[in-house]
C-alpha cells in the first residue's frame, strides 16, 4: 500500500506567506488559540516523513503528558502554512522550510532535531538516465521551495548545471511520485515514503540522495516564537515527550513499528528500509548540532549556507532572519 496525498500542484512556499498577511491582531489572536491555560491542548503537526512519524506512536503510547491535539498533514505544505497562519502551534518540518517561512515574516523557533536525512531524499531518474549530466533537457518534478527542490539544485550545482538546464515541473510531493510513475516525467525528487512509490516505475534508480550532501537536510520541531515565549514548560514537555517516545520504541520495537508502517501507509519491511537513510538524533546529537562550527553538521552553519543558497536561487526574496532561530534551553533540560 502506498501513501496517499493531496494531488495537487501547490504554488511555491513564500507565495503562500501571503497567509501571513492577517495581520498582527488577528495572528495575535490566533496564537491565543492552543497556548492560553495550562489544560488547553497543543496543537502540534506532522506529516508523511519518517523522522517524524515516530509522533505517532508518542501519540498510542500516551507519552505526552500534557493536553496535545496531533493533527496528520497528507500535504506537508499545508502543515507549514497553517503554523505561519497561527493555526498550529508546532510543526514538524525541516530547516530549510523553516528559514523559507522566516524570509516570508514568520517568526519562528527550532527547539528540537527529530533526524538528519541521509538517504531517504531521493532525485529517481527514469531507465537511461544514469548521471546527473543526463538531466540536462529532461523534465524534472519535485514540490516546488521544499528540501527536494533544493537536493535537486544542490545536485545539479555540483555537476555543473543549473536550474535552467532541465524543465522543472512543479507537483505536490505525491502527485510528482504518480507522474513520474506515469512516464509523465523523466526524473522526481521525493522523500520517503514516497521513494517506494516513485520506485515502482521499471527501470528506475536513484540518482542521488542526501546521503551525498550530509547535514543538507535537517528535520525539526519547530514551534511559533510567541508561543514558546508563552508556554515554556509545554514546549519542555514535548522535548521530553520525544525522547521518550525514542526510547520506547527501542524498548518494543515490534509494537512500534506496527504503528510506524501504518501510520506511514506501508508495509512493516518497507518502513525498516528507511532506517539508513534517516538518522534520528538523540538527546547528544542534539546538543552536538547546536554547537558552532565549519560544516553542515552544525545547525548555526547549515541555516546560514541554507539561507544564503536559497537567496542565489530565488526561493527567498529578502535575507532571514536568523537571530534566535535555535532554542538550545529544552533540549539542555530535557529528561
Amino acid at each position: 500500500m502506498t501513501p496517499t496525498r493531496k494531488p495537487r500542484t501547490r504554488q511555491r512556499l513564500l507565495a503562500t506567506l501571503l497567509l501571513l498577511g492577517l495581520g498582527a491582531g488577528a495572528l495575535s489572536a490566533c496564537s491565543q488559540q492552543g497556548g492560553g491555560s495550562s489544560d488547553t491542548p497543543v496543537r502540534v503537526g506532522y506529516s508523511a516523513w519518517p523522522g517524524w512519524i515516530p509522533w505517532k506512536v508518542t501519540e498510542e503510547k500516551g507519552l505526552f503528558g500534557i493536553p496535545v491535539t496531533l493533527q496528520w498533514f497528507d500535504g506537508y505544505l499545508d502543515s507549514i502554512n497553517a503554523l505561519n497562519a497561527g493555526q498550529l502551534d508546532c510543526n514538524s518540518q525541516t530547516l530549510n522550510d523553516t528559514i523559507s517561512s522566516i524570509a516570508g515574516g514568520a517568526d519562528l523557533q527550532v527547539v528540537l532535531t527529530n533526524d538528519n536525512s541521509t538517504g531517504n531524499d531521493q532525485i529517481i531518474a527514469a531507465e537511461g538516465i544514469s548521471t546527473i549530466a543526463d538531466l540536462k533537457g529532461k523534465k524534472v518534478a519535485a514540490e516546488e521551495g521544499t528540501v527536494d527542490h533544493y537536493l535537486l539544485l544542490l545536485g545539479l550545482k555540483k555537476a555543473g548545471l543549473g536550474a535552467d538546464d532541465i524543465s522543472f515541473v512543479p507537483l505536490e510531493t505525491g502527485a510528482a511520485a504518480a507522474a513520474f510513475v506515469a512516464g509523465q516525467v523523466d526524473a522526481v525528487g521525493v522523500f520517503a515514503p514516497f521513494t517506494t512509490q516513485a520506485l515502482k516505475r521499471s527501470g528506475s534508480a536513484t540518482l542521488f540522495s542526501s546521503k551525498e550532501f550530509p547535514g543538507a537536510i535537517s528535520d525539526h520541531l519547530v514551534c511559533r516564537t510567541e508561543f514558546v515565549k508563552q508556554n515554556p514548560e509545554k514546549v519542555q514537555k514535548l522535548v521530553d515527550a520525544w525522547f521518550a517516545t525514542l526510547a520506547e520504541i527501542k524498548a518494543n520495537p515490534g509494537p512500534s513499528l506496527t504503528i510506524l508502517s501504518q501510520r506511514a501507509g506501508v508495509s512493516e519491511e518497507e518502513y525498516k528500509a528507511y532506517d539508513a537513510g534517516t538518522t534520528i538524533f538523540s538527546l547528544e546529537d542534539n546538543l552536538k548540532a547546536l554547537e558552532a562550527g565549519d560544516t553542515m553538521a552544525s545547525l548555526p552553519y547549515a541555516a546560514d549556507q541554507i539561507s544564503t543558497f536559497l537567496q542565489n536561487v530565488g526561493l527567498a526574496k529578502t535575507p532571514p532572519k536568523l537571530d534566535g532561530l535555535f532554542v538550545d534551553t529544552f533540549v539542555k533540560a530535557a529528561k
